[in-house]
């Protein structure tokens, strides 16, 4: 083709490469958004935060029968199949003061061991381990500063408990020598009248 009819299919083939250009350029865009992972970790068969939640929540509130049961199924859920949801489980309730089996050593170790398995946590798990280690590591530090403090105080009892029984003692100590010395003094005085009395009767 010459002249004018050229330029019409030059300007007809240009368009249509500009339009290919724009519709690769617009699937391209829509399989990377699409290819892009979200922020939630997406676990086969991980409880949901509501069912940790609700859990520990009737370990709160419940009686110790239903504790128990809650503990002996946590419990038997991570010997039986040990995993990061049945151990993180398990530590959890460990965690939650108020019942028998609280024990916020055990419970620290397990969560530190979940929470090095993120890759395979979701969101809300990673959450709930954080959080309930952060909360036992605090009553593990109170509870050593308590116990120092105890342990403190009782020393301090002790030392000023010695030093009153010292001084109790050296007390008493001086309160026989008082009177060992009295004893003294009442025996020379009884002689001497004695001998006073010896005298007048030899002098009448």
């Amino acid at each position: 083709m010459t002249g004018k009819p050229l330029g019409i299919a030059a300007t007809i083939v240009v368009v249509s490469l500009l339009g290919a250009c724009a519709q690769t350029k617009s699937l391209v865009a829509s399989m990377g958004s699409q290819s892009t992972p979200s922020d939630e970790t997406i676990v086969l068969g991980a409880p949901d935060a509501e069912h940790y939640l609700a859990e520990l929540y009737d370990l709160a509130v419940g009686d110790p029968l239903t504790q128990a049961e809650i503990y002996a199924d946590a419990e038997s859920g991570a010997k039986l199949t040990p995993g990061p949801q049945t151990n993180l489980r398990y530590a959890l309730v460990l965690a939650t003061p108020g019942h028998e089996r609280f024990n916020p050593e055990i419970a620290q170790t397990m969560l530190r061991d979940v929470l090095l398995q993120e890759s395979i946590l979701t969101a809300a798990e990673i959450s709930l381990a954080t959080i309930h280690l952060n909360s036992v590591e605090r009553q593990l530090a109170l509870s050593a500063d308590a116990r120092r403090a105890l342990a403190s105080s009782s020393l301090a009892a002790t030392t000023e408990g010695a030093a009153v029984q010292q001084r109790l003692a050296a007390a008493e100590a001086e309160n026989r020598r008082l009177r060992e010395a009295l004893t003294d003094a009442e025996e020379k005085l009884d002689a001497l009248s004695s001998i006073e009395r010896s005298i007048r009767e030899q002098d009448q």
